[in-house]
């Protein structure tokens, strides 16, 4: 990375200065480059959508490895601060200094760790257990700490709220941002009223989780900023939409033999190549394009 550009890490934090910041999930290369053609300023990986796209639930059988080489291909692909998914850190101490370095060094502008036991759930599922807070706090200081640049974001995500309750949620919060938390992700809160009271609680950035079908209301990201939050994630959106269109287009192939009702609703191979930056018969120049 040329010392001329501005780290992502650096350009993550200058954009929620700007404003509250929507994040939507990508899955792939293809639809970060679609994230970012449509104007957004950040994207996100989410470790659930990875964890789907490879046929597994989100249980935390993706490895460092593999989220490291997604991180780099969204990275690349989008030119966007990249936020990640990052479990709980895969494993103990040691193995989430390793990741911080991983991750930065594949590109991610942030990472969010959070505080539930290995294997870890859903953070919109119930039966969730969580490490000590202590356990936790050892984590995000020695991530702070070994991070390669100090633009790098440190995001620390608490699942107490629905485990132990609001106050040690809150409590949990606090310890991590003294711990060197740059920003706190409350996950699983449910009303305006919560995410008010928790931010009134716990001062200072926060990240909300904007998910479908989860235990959270539909929160305008406008109102997000009103309330507080300065990173607003859609960590599976785009996936859901995607696969409700291949469920549907695989329907109506095997009950018409064909896809013609479904080509209507399809990106078009103009749209897929202007998306790509291709002009077929013109030389396309892959390291300027990327």
């Amino acid at each position: 990375m040329s010392t001329l550009t501005p780290h992502p890490g650096r350009r993550l934090r200058d954009a929620w200065q700007r404003g509250t910041v929507m994040v939507p999930g990508a899955f792939n290369a293809l639809v970060a480059r679609a994230v970012a053609q449509a104007g957004f300023e950040a994207c996100y990986i989410s470790g659930g959508a990875t964890a789907n796209a490879c046929g597994y639930p989100d249980i935390g059988l993706v490895t460092l490895t593999e989220m490291a080489r997604t991180i780099r291909e969204i990275a690349d692909a989008s030119k966007l601060p990249v936020i990640a998914d990052a479990d709980t850190g895969y494993g103990e101490v040691e193995c989430c200094v390793r990741t911080v370095v991983e991750y930065e060094r594949a590109g991610a502008a942030a990472l969010h760790v959070e505080d539930q036991v290995f294997p870890k759930r859903c953070g919109h599922l119930d039966g969730k257990s969580l490490v000590s807070a202590a356990a936790m706090v050892e984590k995000v200081r020695a991530m702070s700490t070994y991070r390669v640049n100090p633009d790098f974001v440190i995001i620390a995500r608490t699942d107490a709220f629905h485990v132990t309750g609001f106050g040690d949620a809150v409590t949990r919060a606090n310890l991590y941002r003294e711990a060197g938390a740059d920003m706190i992700f409350p996950e699983g809160l449910q009303t305006e009223k919560e995410f008010a009271d928790f931010a009134k609680e716990s001062p200072g950035p926060l990240l909300a989780n904007m998910t479908e079908f989860g235990k959270t209301a539909d929160i305008s990201a406008a109102r997000f900023q009103e309330l507080g939050y300065q990173v607003v994630i859609y960590p599976l959106s785009m996936m859901r939409l995607a696969m409700g269109e291949v469920s549907r287009g695989l329907a109506a192939l095997k009950r018409d033999g064909s896809v013609r009702e479904s080509m209507p609703r399809m990106q078009t191979r103009k749209e897929l190549y202007e998306l790509l930056g291709y002009t077929p018969g013109d030389q396309w120049n892959f390291p300027n394009d990327r």
